[in-house]
């Protein structure tokens, strides 16, 4: 911890990312109005004090659907980070060690879906879905498993060969208790700092399918659909695309510096 603390932007990185989880968490605390509460008179005004970020075409608090709109974005790449970690370094792991006609066939998958832009199959995967937070989630998790399955896969052949795992399997391990025991830690430390960067990812994916309509239907915030709500309006209220945008970049932001901090902090070449 003090070897984290001690550069300021891992500091930095860390404060972003906790603000952005304290939004989502607190999000009824925090909201100074009801995110969908309609009130025409009140359409378009700028930021002021009694509506921070302004309201957008419906009369709506902007403050208060970006502070919502956290809820879904970071819920969503949350737990497709999960599923896309879990099951890629099962799928991963399982590939390494096996090897033969295992390995070729996981991966072989997993190229065809590599191939593919990441974005475009998502957009596909959750057209085919529907709109909906759960398509996002599954979209995304079809679209990163297979990335973690690589590098899970890379992992665990090299930690297969090393001294201590020879030594696990002539003492008489199974290797399901190879796998969990000896490979499996060694293989998830470094993931864990890559996820950070998919992470990110996630959310700028969420964003993107949420602008496009993919995502939760209206009037349900999320950063994304704010943001195309607001690209209409531009030149007469730019606060709506403004602000859910900066909440975007700097939970982004944050996310990347965390991962960067824990890179540079594990790195045991470091000191």
């Amino acid at each position: 911890m003090a070897r984290y603390l001690r550069n300021p932007l891992n500091v930095a990185g860390g404060l972003l990312v906790l603000l952005a989880v304290a939004a989502a968490v607190l999000a009824p605390q925090i909201a100074t109005h009801d995110p969908m509460r309609i009130v025409i008179s009140d359409r378009l005004q700028p930021p002021s004090l009694e509506h921070l970020f302004g309201t957008d075409v419906y009369g709506r608090d902007v403050f208060s659907r970006v502070i919502y709109g956290s809820r879904i974005s970071i819920r969503i790449a949350v737990i497709a980070s999960l599923l896309a970690f879990t099951g890629g370094v099962a799928i991963g792991m399982l590939a390494g060690l096996a090897g033969g006609r295992t390995d070729f066939l996981l991966m072989r998958a997993a190229d065809v879906l590599l191939a593919f832009p990441g974005l475009l199959l998502a957009i596909g995967i959750s057209a085919a879905l529907g709109t909906g937070e759960t398509s996002i989630m599954l979209a995304l998790w079809f679209v990163y498993t297979p990335r973690y399955a690589r590098l899970a896969r890379a992992a665990s052949m090299q930690v297969k060969e090393l001294d201590f795992v020879d030594a696990a399997r002539a003492l008489g391990s199974r290797p399901m208790r190879v796998a969990w025991h000896h490979v499996g830690p060694n293989v998830i430390s470094p993931l864990v700092i890559q996820a950070s960067v998919y992470f990110s990812e996630m959310i700028l994916a969420e964003a993107a399918l949420s602008f496009l309509g993919l995502g939760a239907p209206p009037p349900t915030p999320s950063w994304g659909n704010i943001l195309s709500e607001g690209r209409e309006f531009m030149r007469l209220a730019p606060w709506i695309s403004i602000f859910p945008g900066l909440f975007i970049l700097f939970s982004v932001l944050g996310v990347n510096l965390l991962g960067d901090g824990m890179r540079d902090t594990l790195d045991p070449r470091k000191g």
